[in-house]
């Protein structure tokens, strides 16, 4: 059992930032992808960026629409992921939640636990 706990929300204008923050139990931590999805009102739950576990080398994968402004990062010793979200754009505006599973991977389905999420809202 993994529990998964997001903060960091917020809202802020158009090319501001945010580090969102998820706080997960458990000792196999280390070992498990952790993804960062979001879901606008009324639209599907989309990826965002994901980071896979330690022992497979902490590769990074991010959605073409973030890639260069989102960072993802983990500190196993804190068994914390963060996203730092810059030059934020009110498209960005949406739910993010935070995930972990067991394969690398953009598709929602292959992750097992996720977080309630932080609101993200960007004013223009």
């Amino acid at each position: 059992q993994v529990q998964l706990v997001e903060s960091g929300g917020g809202l802020v204008q158009t090319g501001g930032s945010l580090r969102l923050s998820c706080a997960a139990s458990g000792r196999i931590f280390r070992n498990y992808v952790m993804g960062w999805f979001r879901q606008a009102p009324g639209k599907e739950r989309e990826f965002v960026a994901a980071m896979s576990g330690a022992i497979s080398g902490g590769s990074t994968d991010y959605a073409d629409s973030v890639k260069g402004r989102f960072t993802i990062s983990r500190d196993n010793a804190k068994n914390t992921v963060y996203l730092q979200v810059n030059s934020l754009k009110p498209e960005d505006t949406a739910v993010y939640y935070c995930a972990a599973g067991g394969l690398f991977d953009r598709r929602d389905a292959m992750y097992d636990y996720w977080g309630q999420g932080t609101q993200v809202t960007v004013s223009s």
